[in-house]
């Protein structure tokens, strides 16, 4: 099985269809903090949100970190790359940029070691943005020479905060990070199981307890115990009259009966098995009623037809599989369902179990051994044998000898044999009825040991195949390199440099109803990105939409657009009660751009969670607050935004970096 056939796919071959429903690691606490978190707990908190592009609910954990006495290297490393994340110089507060401008006073760094040289070298790319007259090859010999982890870090993460000569530079080496790490550490093998539910333990069907009334009981004692007493007073009067041939004939009978009830109980076992077997099998007859189809069991019907439609044998029809398999499909619901109904689980949570069952008739179909139980259940010809020779010789010996036994004893005689026939018949259809219910029992406790086993076998290896699952760090990474990926090609297109743009910005979003998943605490992944990118030139914007393929980290379906800053009518986000966000970008000429940014978190919420928190963080790694920045003032202004907005970034480097009067450029 490749790991694409994996993966938990929504919209099914044929008729079938599998409901998709947001995935959320329960088990999972990579955001969570103690009630009463230590200034390292809280600066480690949000390195995580950080990592994983969450730059909003990073800065302020880790700035309260920093001021509540963490200030190791490390932390102010870290503080500085959170403050500048995600943001252009314009988006900074008057409060951050003068603690940007106090940073050196603020910060106490020490030493010499890779947290605080590149901190330092950090500090030195931020203030040559307006320092024309640096020398940058000498500032880019030491961001170089920094060790690999705190260049990568800062080229991620200052992409958009740098501007001026040094962000072609830092963009060429973000870009060939972004090409050498972008199918990195297996992702093609990897990113599938980040979308497969942390699977539910194996359950099977425990059989149905042994069923035997206290009325059958009763019919089973008290006939058996007259039958005896019937039969050893018949054998009583053939002794004492003397009738030696129908004495003998009346031993033969008891024989024959012993062996024909040992041959007939095996021959009707096994055709009751038998029976209710091809019932299971069969795509017309039904075993039983079917479970009550609530929500659960149609999910599980669901997901068994879609799994049955797509491993099917070589060269089958879907539709005539899953004819075929009709009444297999009906039982393994019925299973599946009766096993988990008392658990609280999700039908996603048992697609492992679900497909393994699918794939396990396709096997047996293609061995021929689907059909196994016809063999194993036949009953052998020395059953039917024993039965069939011992039912005559026990109906010719019981005849000879009830005759013989009705002229020795006369009325007494007529008495014992009606009472045997009688109580003979009641016994033994009672315990017929008890050894049937018994076997029965013993046989479903056996099949379910058996799926028992088989089932955690294939637990086992599933869960080895999800070992390797990425952490929400991860495909936050890969994501940020196909963002940069994406971004490279609109410029390719446009025929422009990083230095050439006044501003870009990103829309992400779902790509119609891909597979999503989450850790708690974190935003959506999707299986599937819209990806919008905006380039703001000075003639106008340029927009690229791409759909993004998380797992292969391919685009495709790619549209282009151009328009004039005057075009732009109005920008906004539209949130509905139930934390639903739609960005919504208007044209003057009424061409509408509507993306749905977070959809409906209201089923997906694990214990404790929000609703509108889960949504902002959703929206935070989305980088959609930068995104509104630069469109909505493009929106108010129109093109002078772009003057307003260079003015802007002048007054506030002024303010930050102060420019020496008498300061001449290096040769």
């Amino acid at each position: 099985m490749t790991p694409s056939d994996d993966t938990a796919v929504n919209v099914a071959a044929g008729n079938a269809h599998v409901d998709v429903q947001g995935i959320v690691h329960g088990g999972v606490n990579y955001y969570t903090t103690p009630p009463d978190p230590s200034p390292r707990e809280k600066f480690e908190a949000g390195l995580r949100y950080l990592e994983s592009g969450v730059t909003g609910r990073a800065w302020p954990r880790i700035d309260d970190a920093v001021l509540s006495g963490y200030r190791t290297n490390r932390a102010c490393f870290y503080w500085l790359l959170a403050l500048l994340s995600g943001r252009t110089r314009r988006e900074l507060s008057d409060e951050e940029a003068a603690r940007l401008q106090n940073s050196d006073h603020f910060l106490p760094l020490s030493g010499d070691d890779p947290w605080a040289e590149g901190a330092r070298t950090m500090l030195r790319l931020v203030e040559s943005v307006d320092k024309p007259y640096a020398d940058l090859r000498v500032l880019m010999k030491e961001f170089d020479e920094l060790p690999s982890l705190q260049r990568d870090l800062i080229l991620r993460h200052l992409e958009l905060f740098l501007e001026g000569p040094i962000k072609d530079d830092v963009w060429h080496r973000a870009l060939q990070r972004a090409c050498d790490e972008q199918m990195d550490r297996n992702r093609e093998g990897r990113v599938w199981k980040f979308f497969e539910p942390t699977p539910a333990t194996p359950l099977v069907r425990q059989p149905a307890p042994v069923a035997i009334s206290t009325f059958i009981w009763l019919q089973a004692g008290a006939g058996a115990v007259v039958a005896v007493a019937a039969t050893a007073h018949l054998g009583h009067l053939l002794v004492q009259g003397g009738r030696v041939s129908a004495l003998f004939a009346y031993l033969l009978s008891i024989a024959g009966g012993c062996f024909a009830a040992r041959g007939g109980m095996e021959w009707c076992f096994r055709s009751r098995r038998l029976r209710m077997k091809d019932e299971e099998h069969s795509p017309t007859l039904r075993r039983g009623p079917d479970v009550p189809l609530d929500a659960f069991a149609r999910q599980v019907g669901r997901r068994l037809e879609y799994y049955l439609a797509k491993y099917r044998p070589s060269g089958m029809e879907p539709d005539l599989w899953l004819t075929w398999t009709a009444g297999l499909r009906r039982s393994m619901r019925n299973e599946l369902v009766e096993a988990y109904r008392e658990e609280p689980t999700k039908a996603e949570t048992i697609n492992w179990l679900i497909r393994h069952r699918a794939i396990g008739v396709k096997t047996r179909w293609e061995k021929g051994t689907l059909w196994n139980h016809r063999q194993e259940l036949a009953t052998p010809i020395s059953s039917k044998a024993t039965a069939v020779l011992g039912a005559l010789a026990c109906a010719i010996g019981g005849i000879w000898a009830a005759s013989g036994a009705m002229q020795a004893g006369g009325l007494i005689g007529i008495r014992s044999v009606a009472l045997f026939v009688v109580a003979g018949w009641i016994a033994g259809r009672a315990w017929l009825l008890i050894t049937l219910e018994r076997r029965r029992f013993a046989a479903d406790k056996l099949e379910a040991a058996k799926l028992q086993e088989d089932s955690e076998a294939a637990f086992s290896r599933w869960k080895e195949r999800l070992a390797d699952r990425p952490d929400d760090r991860e495909m936050a990474a890969w994501l940020d390199c196909d963002r940069k990926v994406l971004l490279s090609e609109a410029l390719r297109h446009y025929q422009l440099k990083m230095s050439g743009i006044i501003a870009y910005a990103f829309i992400e979003a779902r790509s119609g109803s891909a597979t999503r998943a989450r850790v708690p605490g974190g935003p959506w992944r999707y299986r599937k990105y819209q990806l919008i990118v905006f380039l703001l030139t000075a003639d106008g914007v340029r927009q690229l939409t791409a759909t993004l393929d998380l797992q292969p980290g391919t685009f495709h379906d790619r549209h282009r657009m151009n328009y004039r800053f005057e075009a732009v009518a109005a920008v906004r986000v539209r949130q509905a009660d139930n934390q639903e966000r739609t960005f919504q970008l208007s044209l003057v000429n009424g061409q509408e751009i509507n993306v749905k940014v977070v959809e409906s978190e209201m089923e997906d919420l694990q214990q404790g969670e929000n609703p509108a928190a889960v949504s902002e963080v959703t929206l935070d790694a989305a980088g959609l607050r930068h995104t509104l920045h630069v469109l909505e003032g493009i929106a108010a202004e129109g093109k002078a935004w772009i003057t307003s907005e260079r003015r802007r970034g002048e007054a506030r480097s002024e303010k930050l970096w102060p420019r020496p009067p008498d300061k001449e450029p290096n040769s």
